[in-house]
């Protein structure tokens, strides 16, 4: 049983993956930036730290086995919001998660297979965040994988998925759609297997079992 650091917990594939981490006998510590935001998980016995990734989160990874890094600045925000939390938030979840002696880190992503230079002008602030915060990731020491779905959906959960290694990638592979509530399972059963191999997959929706196609 491990104790997983979820941030981003109330976004909206947060709520779902701390759920589905504590439905798999796991122990997951839910971190949300504002009080009114805790009483939601208080309701499932699941933990729950405050912290704000715009200031000193440190205190969050005490006692940690695991941390996920969830969080997004959403669409709505502006590019600088993008980089302070896509990017910056990541980096420093990363250095804490290493300064704390926490060897698994699971990154929820998102990046075409080519990089960030040839997305449209509206995406570049997110895509670009999101390249640096991985290749930071890379850099590292840390047992993790980085998951990197296509176009997220509030669709209902279809337990299916194709999941693609980031050598066997193509264009095809982050083309597609993959309900959120979907990636959660995924993330989920990352952080159950335990078997962080410094690994990148591409996930969109497909017809293969999420339990089988990891």
């Amino acid at each position: 049983m491990a104790r997983v650091l979820v941030i981003g917990a109330n976004g909206q594939i947060g709520k779902h993956l701390v759920s589905k981490i504590k439905e798999k006998g796991h122990d997951p510590v839910a971190m949300v930036r504002k009080e009114e935001q805790v009483s939601q998980f208080k309701e499932q016995d699941i933990e729950t730290v405050l912290g704000d990734l715009e200031k000193d989160f440190s205190h969050a990874f005490e006692n940690v086995d695991t941390v996920v890094f969830a969080a997004g600045s959403g669409p709505h925000t502006g590019a600088d919001k993008t980089i302070i939390i896509d990017q910056e938030g990541a980096i420093e979840t990363i250095d804490n998660t290493i300064s704390k002696g926490i060897k698994n880190f699971v990154m929820l992503s998102g990046l075409p297979v080519d990089g960030p230079k040839g997305t449209g002008d509206g995406m570049k602030p997110y895509f670009y965040a999101k390249y640096r915060a991985d290749q930071y990731l890379q850099d590292t020491d840390l047992n993790y994988t980085i998951l990197r779905p296509g176009l997220l959906t509030d669709k209902d959960e279809t337990g299916k998925v194709q999941i693609v290694e980031h050598d066997e990638a193509s264009s095809d592979a982050t083309s597609g759609e993959v309900p959120r509530a979907d990636v959660a399972e995924v993330l989920a059963h990352i952080v159950d297997q335990n078997d962080l191999k410094s690994q990148i997959y591409y996930l969109i929706g497909g017809d293969t079992d999420i339990k089988d196609a990891l």
